[in-house]
């Protein structure tokens, strides 16, 4: 899952949230050196990710990609992911997109000095660009996806699968939504655990 998608998943614990968002950079045991609630955050993150990367589910829908962008499937997979939860945000959460996104973002600032180097150098350009907001619309998935491919110097040709994403929109969204009603309770029953 992509970032808007690890963030929802946290629960309402701030540190939780800062957790999960920073645990990509966060390697090995490197987890224990943070109290235990941003500890629990990236052990979710990284539990969840597990749980993602295994599904039935997401196979199907990086089998559809994997042509075309080989083991970048699974990271085109993960942002389309997230489109599909900002576009039906409604149905997940009572609170705005645009206001559970700005309340983040505050999140952000307030845990700067905490926040991995290479997080805090991105985190001007998220902000800038309201990334998480612009999930919710294709022309910004495919922003998104032309960031990325910079990002793997053209290596990755992520810009062209918002052609998949419109061509194969409803078997996309199908799958999200099916998959993403399991991962709630998977992670909901993770952090529970933890």
């Amino acid at each position: 899952m992509n970032f808007l998608a690890h963030i929802y998943l946290s629960g309402n614990d701030e540190d939780v949230i800062i957790g999960n968002f920073i645990a990509d950079g966060i390697k090995g045991k490197r987890y224990l050196k943070f109290p235990p609630a941003i500890a629990k955050g990236i052990l979710l993150h990284r539990a969840i990710d597990t749980f993602t990367d295994a599904h039935p589910t997401v196979h199907q829908s990086t089998a559809r990609l994997h042509k075309n962008y080989s083991h970048y499937s699974g990271v085109i997979v993960d942002i389309l992911y997230d489109h599909f939860l900002a576009k039906n945000w409604d149905k997940y959460s009572n609170e705005p997109l645009d206001e559970y996104v700005q309340n983040f973002y505050g999140l952000l600032r307030k845990n700067f000095t905490i926040l991995p180097a290479r997080i805090q150098k991105m985190m001007p350009y998220m902000i800038a660009d309201n990334w998480l907001l612009s999930y919710a619309t294709v022309e910004g998935i495919s922003k998104i996806l032309a960031q990325m491919n910079v990002r793997t110097k053209g290596v990755s040709k992520m810009n062209l699968a918002v052609a998949e994403l419109e061509e194969y929109y409803e078997e996309f969204e199908a799958e999200f939504t099916s998959f993403f009603e399991e991962l709630i309770v998977f992670s909901q029953e993770t952090l529970d655990s933890l």
